[in-house]
């Protein structure tokens, strides 16, 4: 690896320990929700944990765009530990790219690391805000994703196309579920009430198509480990909310175990 390479994670998060102490709002708000949630109950704990979540998102960016001349169809193997990920989940999102799946996670760990190295393994279509400017997009798309990715704009939906895509290809619709979202359920995520979008438990209820509920995290330098539990299956006629409300809590248990590489910056609780 280079220099660059080698330092990318370190110096992201050097940099944003720098600017830490300049977004008061955000440390309060980041504080709040770990005190809020549980995380801890020592503000002084909650004040590490915040600060450790902060700047390991920086330093996730930065080792992120490394990662497709670091992590290669060849050697992509060595950078994921798998220890504590479930083995049925484990087999079906690496060893059945025959199976179309359904990958639920959240603003936790390094998803945007995993996107990039899974994409190895099956075609990858990642449900997300697209990009504004024009250039940068085009750049993400030619440099930095290096197997086959497609970006579906959130906004837009899951059109006809896209669901031929997702089981034709037999591809990994991976969804982020711990945004807030304005018009949708109120249930509970990480204890506290939050509206969640149903879409994910929508899609595998109508479809009966196993979801994988976990987070990469990172634990060295790109070096990443699948954390999760069992495959999630629903059928037809399950309630939605109940549904919901199941992987909400899945999520919520993987954040619990690493939470300091939660964005926990973010206004995910508006209805508490």
């Amino acid at each position: 690896m280079t220099f660059i390479q080698r330092h990318a994670y370190g110096f992201g998060a050097g940099v944003a320990a720098l600017l830490w102490p300049f977004f008061l709002r955000r440390r309060r708000l980041s504080v709040d929700n770990i005190l809020r949630c549980g995380i801890t109950s020592d503000p002084k704990a909650a004040k590490r944990i915040a600060k450790k979540a902060w700047c390991h998102l920086s330093g996730h960016i930065c080792e992120a765009l490394c990662v497709p001349d670091v992590v290669t169809r060849d050697n992509w193997r060595e950078h994921l530990d798998v220890s504590e990920g479930h083995p049925d989940a484990v087999k079906l999102l690496l060893d059945e790219p025959d199976v179309p799946i359904l990958l639920v996670s959240g603003h936790h760990g390094v998803w945007e690391a995993a996107t990039n190295i899974l994409s190895f393994t099956r075609p990858m279509i990642a449900i997300a805000r697209t990009l504004n400017n024009k250039f940068i997009a085009r750049w993400m798309r030619k440099h930095h994703f290096r197997g086959p990715v497609t970006v579906i704009d959130k906004n837009h939906g899951f059109t006809p196309d896209v669901m031929r895509q997702w089981k034709t290809e037999c591809a990994a619709m991976t969804i982020l579920m711990d945004q807030h979202a304005s018009k949708g359920k109120l249930l509970t995520f990480l204890g506290r009430p939050a509206r969640t979008f149903t879409s994910a438990s929508r899609l595998a209820i109508r479809n009966e198509i196993p979801i994988v509920v976990g987070s990469f995290v990172r634990v060295g330098p790109y070096r990443y480990r699948l954390v999760g539990g069992p495959p999630v299956r629903f059928e037809k006629g399950t309630d939605l909310a109940e549904a919901t409300q199941l992987l909400n809590d899945r999520l919520s248990e993987v954040i619990r175990r690493y939470p300091e590489q939660y964005l926990w910056i973010h206004r995910r609780w508006r209805d508490d």
